[in-house]
C-alpha cells in the first residue's frame, strides 16, 4: 500500500489521472486539487464510513477495492455496489452517507475535505463536469445491473463481472494500461455470490464451465487469464457496442 501512495503524491503520475474526478483538469487546477488532497489507509475488512454518518469528506478511490452495502430490516445485508480505482465516494451537497463502505483488500483513498471541494466544484468547472459525466455513467451502470439481475444466466453474470474487471484496467481512450489478459479478483468467491445474486456453488461451477470452454483459464483462487476479450464479451451477452459496462 505505501508503493500506491508514494506513487499518488504526485497528481500527473497517480495511477487513475486519467479515469479520476481530475481527469479533465489542466496542471494549475490539479495544484488547487494538490492544496486541499490528503489520504488515507484502510486494511482489508476495515469499515471506511457507515450508512448515516455525517459526509464531511469525499474521495476517489486510488487503490484496492471496497464494497457499498446496506443492510435490509431483517438484518440481512446485500452488497449494492463495487468500488474500484478512480471510483469516487460521497455525494456533494449530501450531509449524509446512503451506504455502509467496507474494504475488501487494503485501499488507499484521495481524500478533500466536503466543504473546500464543493467550492472548487464552482470555480473550477472541469472538476464540476467530471463528476457529471462520473455520475451519468454510474446512473447507466445501474440501469444495465438491474438488467443482469433480472434476465441474465450465471454464466453471463460471471463473464460480465469478469468484462468489468478488465476493461477497469484499460486507458479510457482504448488504451491498455497493463495486461488485460490477466486480471486479478478484488473479490472472493462468497462476495462474489453476494454481489450477482448467486450460491458460492453455482459461482465456482461457472469458473469450472468457463474453463472448460477456453473462455478462461484460472491461476489459483484470484489470478483470471482471458485468451479472447472478444470471446469474453460474447459470453457476457454483451453486443460489445463500445459502451461503458456498468
Amino acid at each position: 500500500m505505501e508503493g500506491d501512495l508514494a506513487a499518488a503524491q504526485n497528481c500527473s503520475s497517480c495511477p487513475i489521472r486519467h479515469r479520476a474526478v481530475c481527469a479533465r483538469c489542466d496542471d494549475d487546477e490539479l495544484v488547487r486539487l494538490n492544496d486541499i488532497k490528503f489520504y488515507k489507509t484502510y486494511s482489508a475488512g476495515q469499515t471506511i464510513a457507515m450508512r448515516g454518518d455525517a459526509l464531511d469528506v469525499v474521495a476517489s478511490v486510488v487503490a484496492g477495492t471496497a464494497t457499498l452495502e446496506r443492510v435490509i430490516e431483517d438484518g440481512r445485508t446485500q452488497m449494492v455496489g463495487l468500488l474500484l480505482p478512480s471510483d469516487f465516494i460521497g455525494r456533494p451537497g449530501r450531509a449524509t452517507l446512503q451506504y455502509d463502505v467496507t474494504a475488501v483488500s487494503d485501499v488507499t483513498l484521495c481524500c478533500f475535505k466536503r466543504k473546500p471541494f464543493e467550492n472548487l466544484l464552482v470555480e473550477i468547472p472541469a472538476v464540476q463536469q467530471r463528476l457529471l459525466e462520473m455520475a451519468l455513467d454510474e446512473l447507466d451502470a445501474a440501469r444495465d445491473w438491474m438488467l443482469l439481475l433480472g434476465r441474465k444466466t450465471a454464466r453471463e453474470k460471471i463473464a460480465s463481472l469478469l468484462m468489468l474487471i478488465a476493461k477497469r484496467t484499460m486507458h479510457p481512450d482504448g488504451k491498455v494500461m497493463g495486461d488485460t489478459t490477466r486480471i486479478e479478483l478484488p473479490i472472493s468467491r462468497e462476495t462474489m455470490a453476494n454481489f450477482l445474486g448467486l450460491t458460492i456453488e453455482t459461482v465456482s461451477r461457472q469458473f469450472t464451465g468457463l474453463r472448460k470452454d477456453g473462455v478462461i483459464d484460472l491461476d489459483g483462487n484470484r489470478v483470471v487469464r482471458i485468451p479472447d476479450l472478444e470471446g469474453l464479451l460474447f459470453e457476457s451477452g454483451d453486443d460489445g457496442d463500445g459502451g461503458t459496462l456498468f
